[in-house]
């Protein structure tokens, strides 16, 4: 299967860039999620390259711990994906050194607890879960403080290799 080719217009990019660095990480983001299907399955794992896989792990790191930590996140389904993959490294990789560090945090937290964080459950025992497991609740606190950071961080990588993102016409 051949890889996945994003095309991005130099005006938009240079628009988004004008109103700071989510804009511009969103632009990307979306422009990459569009071309892959909206979806990271299986087809647009193998279609994206490892940068481009990362940006979009990125995006749903963002959108779950934001809404409700790496418990939801685990929960979710997204243990494997996130903490059995070498996304932190990848991160690492990116010079997001500190979010590296709190995902392999949140790796040991999922293998010490990813069982019962995992199993078919009602929503009372889905909330119970918080309470069950506050060793989450620093790299989550961390997470929310940061995640400002964290995104200025990761577009300043992307702007300084564009080309392993998107093609600009």
């Amino acid at each position: 299967m051949e890889e996945l080719t994003v095309f991005l217009a130099e005006t938009e990019l240079r628009e988004a860039a004008q109103k700071g660095e989510a804009a511009f990480l969103d632009l990307i983001t979306d422009a990459v999620a569009e071309a892959a299907g909206g979806t990271l399955d299986a087809d647009a794992l193998r279609r994206l390259n490892a940068d481009q896989v990362t940006l979009l792990a990125l995006r749903i790191l963002r959108e779950e711990v934001s809404v409700g930590g790496f418990v939801q996140l685990i929960h979710n389904g997204y243990g494997p994906f996130f903490f059995d993959n070498p996304f932190a490294k990848a991160l690492r990789q990116w010079g997001l050194r500190d979010l590296s560090q709190m995902v392999y945090s949140a790796a040991r937290l999922y293998r010490r607890h990813g069982d019962d964080l995992t199993r078919e459950m009602d929503d009372d025992a889905f909330m119970a879960l918080y309470e069950a497991h506050p060793d989450f609740d620093p790299l989550d606190d961390e997470f929310v403080d940061r995640e400002d950071e964290y995104v200025e961080q990761a577009a300043r990588y992307v702007d300084h290799h564009l080309q392993d993102f998107v093609t600009v016409v």
